[in-house]
């Protein structure tokens, strides 16, 4: 089907053609149609002018694959739904990586400061005396304790995704974590003290 011929065929006539051909046209049709609804629907959950244009880009690349596995009744409602939850999906997402990076200060901080005397040591010693430390402790580390350590710390996955990412089970992935710091804390606290 010709380009003037899909721009004339309703929403839902496009979603049919587009499962039928494949024709990214179809959805770009669709796209510009509606880029005010998803641009406002994410400017509503995000509040924020650039995470809501990359929303929308994203969630337009979602539509190339969602539109081939729903059965569609109407389309602008539809939409509406598949913008909202990914908006809420996104925003789940950052407030659990920024959970994420905020235990890791928090635990950087424990691991850097866990003892008067460690504390006095690292006083003495430069952030960046401070950071070869964990860096070389990271190596010392059993490779799935690093590997753990790591994807949640240092990539900020969420326990769920390091589980994934690895085949390790939800309460490896816990364990490796909780003993990589503790390895990690007194790595650092023994080169401390020796320095």
């Amino acid at each position: 089907m010709k380009l003037e011929e899909l721009h004339t065929l309703d929403d839902l006539s496009l979603v049919q053609q587009y499962k039928l051909t494949g024709d990214n046209n179809c959805v770009g049709i669709l796209y510009k149609r509606y880029t005010h609804l998803i641009f406002g629907v994410c400017m509503k959950y995000l509040k924020n002018e650039d995470d809501s244009q990359d929303a929308s880009i994203q969630i337009f690349e979602k539509l190339l694959l969602d539109l081939k596995r729903h059965e569609i009744q109407q389309f602008k409602a539809w939409l509406h739904m598949v913008c909202k939850n990914f908006c809420l999906m996104k925003l789940r997402s950052d407030s659990s990586k920024l959970k994420n990076h905020l235990e890791f200060q928090k635990d950087s901080e424990v691991i850097m400061e866990s003892s008067y005397e460690l504390h006095l040591t690292i006083e003495n010693n430069s952030k960046e005396t401070q950071l070869t430390f964990m860096e070389e402790c990271i190596e010392h580390l059993n490779k799935e304790q690093r590997i753990c350590v790591e994807l949640f710390y240092l990539q900020e996955k969420s326990y769920q995704q390091v589980a994934d990412e690895t085949n390790f089970s939800m309460n490896n992935v816990k364990s490796f974590i909780q003993n990589g710091k503790r390895n990690l804390k007194n790595c650092i606290e023994a080169k401390s003290s020796s320095k």
